[in-house]
């Protein structure tokens, strides 16, 4: 019974240290793996990552630090979603032009345009100053310009009806424009009328027209009223200059003309001062609408068009080309205006002069008297036109 008792206790001893070895083994083992865990990194990130990158102990995925050199693909494997190099370049972009992140972006890479001021604005970067020009001084102010011009002339064509008409016509008659004075005037009319009504648009259409229309259709609009306007515009140009040649020796100042001011042209007294073969205020539109308001406007439109050879075209420029454009644009709509409305309904036999370019003598008498004097005396002709060009004339 002894032998068996001693014999269980020398087996279960030589178990116990073969167990001891074991686990001793199995110890040393899996300090030599978790020393290969932290050195092959180490290995790693000197052969290829200039971050450093510390691996965790368990063998997951490896963190980088971020750098402040980093560019923003770099930093979005290292903080994903922290666009901070891009935003950075794009705060220095209006300091120093040049590229972002090695990209160039927009203007010479300038995202945000140096700061400025306006007549009538704060202090602020020049893209939101001109859009205060815009929409804090053009867009209204010019509207309500236009709005009551049309208003004015509505008032005064109810109130007191069409100028003219107290002479009754001879039979005879005068030839006021000849074919290339009528052709040069429709040429510039029909495109000044295109240019006016597709910037008003562009202009207001969407306060006015977007809210009835829809997006759709106004979008479509204004597309095509855009394309039209881009192109009536160096017609209007060249009919311009045109025009102000052929009709500039009518259009110097002579006399009469300072008392045809004073007494405004009759407006309200029902009796044109005498005049020459244009009058005062046809000059002042001549003058002050033809050649200043369109020049400056054709001008600023061939900036605007980048149609100028060989200008460079900044987005500081072009804004303030908008801003004069749109200025001098509102002006000469306000002007011409007046003129259309004298030209048409708002005096009788006017139309008619511009259409077939005869005038009775009896009209001639009545708003044009200095020039009457002049055709009865000789000094002019009363027919200027070959006779190729010579329409049929109208009747009495």
């Amino acid at each position: 019974m002894r032998r068996l008792i001693r014999s269980w206790l020398l087996a279960v001893a030589g178990m116990a240290a073969l167990g001891s070895v074991a686990i001793a083994q199995d110890g040393n083992a899996a300090s030599a793996s978790a020393a290969a865990a932290v050195v092959t990194p180490s290995a790693t990130t000197a052969g290829g990552n200039s971050n450093g990158a510390v691996a965790a102990a368990g063998g997951g995925v490896a963190a980088t630090e971020p750098q402040p050199g980093d560019t923003n693909a770099q930093r979005g494997r290292s903080q994903p979603g922290n666009n901070a190099p891009f935003w950075r370049g794009v705060r220095d972009s209006g300091r120093t032009p040049g590229t972002v992140n090695n990209l160039q972006v927009g203007e010479r890479g300038v995202l945000i345009q140096p700061f400025t001021t306006y007549p009538g604005t704060r202090l602020t970067n020049a893209g939101e100053a001109w859009r205060q020009i815009r929409d804090g001084w053009i867009i209204p102010y010019g509207g309500s310009l236009v709005v009551i011009v049309v208003l004015a002339l509505a008032l005064y064509y109810f109130t007191k009806g069409p100028l003219g008409g107290h002479e009754e016509n001879t039979g005879r008659v005068i030839e006021r424009f000849t074919y290339f004075e009528r052709a040069a005037h429709w040429s510039n009319a029909i495109a000044f009328v295109i240019l006016a009504i597709s910037g008003l648009v562009m202009a207001f259409g969407k306060f006015l027209l977007l809210p009835l229309v829809g997006g759709l259709l106004f979008g479509w609009l204004t597309y095509a009223l855009k394309t039209l306007h881009n192109f009536a515009g160096p017609l209007f140009a060249v009919s311009l200059i045109i025009v102000f040649f052929a009709f500039l020796r009518s259009n110097w100042p002579g006399r009469g003309d300072l008392n045809w001011l004073l007494k405004g042209g009759g407006l309200f007294s029902g009796k044109e001062p005498p005049s020459g073969r244009f009058n005062a205020g046809e000059k002042i539109v001549f003058w002050g609408g033809v050649l200043v308001l369109g020049g400056i406007v054709v001008a600023s439109g061939l900036v605007l068009d980048k149609l100028i050879p060989g200008l460079v075209y900044p987005r500081d420029d072009m804004q303030v080309a908008h801003i004069v454009h749109s200025i001098a644009a509102m002006l000469i709509v306000a002007l011409f205006l007046g003129h259309i409305y004298l030209g048409t309904i708002g005096m009788r036999g006017a139309y008619r002069a511009m259409t077939t370019g005869y005038v009775d003598e009896a009209w001639a008498h009545e708003h044009h008297l200095l020039w009457y004097e002049d055709i009865k005396a000789g000094k002019i002709p009363a027919e200027r036109s070959s006779a190729s060009h010579r329409l049929e004339q109208p009747a009495a």
